[in-house]
C-alpha cells in the first residue's frame, strides 16, 4: 500500500465511523488526518520531482560519455606517429613561423648561455635585441636583409 492510499483510507475510516467533529477527540483526529493528506500529496511531489531529476541527470551522463567517447577518439587520431610526415623544408620556416597573420612573424633563437629557445615577434627584432627570461642573459641581433646579400 503506498503513502497515497494510507492516507486515503485512514479519511474513509474517519468519515465510515461518522466522528463527531465536534468533539475535541473529533476535532483532534479531523486535523491529524487532514495533515496526513497534504503531507502524501507534498512527499508525492517531491518523488515525482526526484525521479524526474533522476532521469535528467541519466540524459546528463549520457551526453557526457558520448563526449568523452568523441574526444578521445580525436586524441587517439593524433598519435606521434602522424608527425613524422611534418614538413620541416616550409617555405616560413627560414624567415620564423607563421600563425596564419600576415602580419605577425614568430621567430626564435637559442640563447648562447643557456641554451633556451626564445620565441619573439618583428618588434623585437627591429629592437635588436633580447633579454633571456631563463638566465637574464642580453642577446644581441642585426637585422639583414636578404636581398642585399
Amino acid at each position: 500500500m503506498t503513502i497515497s492510499e494510507k492516507s486515503a483510507y485512514l479519511k474513509g475510516l474517519m468519515d465510515g465511523l461518522n466522528l463527531n467533529t465536534e468533539s475535541d477527540e473529533g476535532k483532534m483526529i479531523a486535523a491529524i488526518v487532514d495533515l496526513l493528506g497534504d503531507m502524501t500529496k507534498r512527499i508525492t511531489d517531491i518523488e515525482e520531482t526526484t525521479i524526474a531529476i533522476s532521469d535528467e541527470l541519466d540524459e546528463i551522463e549520457e551526453d557526457l560519455d558520448a563526449i568523452e567517447d568523441f574526444i578521445m577518439d580525436d586524441e587517439d587520431d593524433y598519435e606521434d606517429e602522424d608527425w613524422e610526415d611534418w614538413d620541416d623544408e616550409d617555405e616560413d620556416y627560414e624567415e620564423g613561423f607563421d600563425f596564419g597573420d600576415e602580419e605577425t612573424t614568430i621567430y626564435e633563437v637559442e640563447c648562447g648561455a643557456c641554451g633556451e629557445i626564445i620565441n619573439f615577434d618583428e618588434e623585437t627584432l627591429e629592437q635588436g635585441s633580447i633579454v633571456c627570461p631563463n638566465c637574464g642573459e642580453t642577446l644581441e641581433f642585426s637585422v639583414e636583409d636578404e636581398d642585399e646579400e
